[in-house]
């Protein structure tokens, strides 16, 4: 079983809720490498998702730790064995492993709720607008990265807002509508972009206005990713620093219901499309 060099987030997580449940059983790494004559270290490195288990091991750990949701042990043992080389992996090595990791989220996901503050969501951004933010990061990118993370974005949105895609729900701030990012023509366009999306069957789209009544949340973007089932949901929060992942699942009952919360404060689908139109009309 060779090490995995740079294992994706799937495997990463696959590996955290193994030592979830070792833990929750109070079992030493020892106690589980002993159930298949193991060393120590190489369930250590299972659990950092350094390398890679089968289902059948799956469900033998869940079995040892006295793990009794089966449709979680089958979804987390499925997930063990996906090999599935995405789209994403063609930009490791251009693109932040962060970025790839956020692609990979949104691959498997069975549907996304967003909720964006200062930027229009990442995969309805134009071309242009994507562009504009990646030359105004700070230390400056180089052209090249630039153009990467610029084509990465865009293979993102193609994935995203392809007919027959998982549900997509983004909750849009007025205050990221009105930045110009890449100047005033390119804000209009943006605009267009999301008035064009919106009208997908799959994707919902609603703002959150100024005179909204009341906000929630650290102001940070949000992507909640739905698993396979709700103990595999994931929440990705954007920072200075790149995408943080969470998976606890008190975290992901909070999310939920700051999404909730904001959805029930947004406009209407109608309403936020009369929104950007007005708002289009002003910048």
């Amino acid at each position: 079983m060779p090490p995995r060099t740079t294992p994706s987030a799937r495997q990463e997580r696959v590996g955290t809720e193994l030592r979830k449940m070792r833990d929750c059983a109070s079992r030493t790494t020892a106690e589980a490498a002993a159930l298949f004559g193991f060393a120590r270290t190489k369930i250590t490195q299972i659990e950092k998702g350094n390398y890679p288990v089968t289902a059948e091991r799956v469900r033998m750990l869940a079995s040892e730790f006295e793990e009794s949701d089966i449709a979680f042990i089958e979804a987390l043992g499925a997930m063990a064995e996906e090999r599935h080389k995405g789209w994403w992996e063609d930009y490791r090595g251009s693109v932040p492993v962060g970025f790839l990791n956020i692609a990979e989220l949104e691959y498997f996901s069975r549907g996304l709720r967003t909720y964006q503050i200062s930027h229009v969501p990442g995969a309805m951004q134009t071309e242009e607008y994507g562009r504009a933010i990646f030359k105004d990061v700070y230390p400056p990118l180089s052209p090249r990265h630039v153009e990467a993370r610029v084509e990465h974005r865009v293979q993102r949105s193609a994935y995203l807002m392809r007919e027959g895609a998982e549900p997509y729900s983004a909750l849009v701030h007025e205050a990221a509508l009105r930045m110009l990012f890449g100047g005033r023509d390119a804000a209009k366009r943006q605009m267009d972009k999301l008035l064009e999306y919106s009208e997908l069957p799959h994707v919902t789209l609603r703002v959150i206005t100024f005179s909204t009544n009341g906000f929630m949340g650290a102001g940070q973007g949000i992507i909640y990713a739905n698993g396979p089932v709700p103990r595999l949901d994931t929440v990705q929060l954007d920072t200075a620093s790149g995408p943080v992942f969470l998976h606890e699942l008190k975290l992901m009952e909070n999310y939920r219901r700051i999404i909730d919360v904001m959805t029930e404060r947004s406009l209407t689908e109608s309403q936020s499309r009369d929104a950007i139109r007005l708002i289009k009309k002003e910048i």
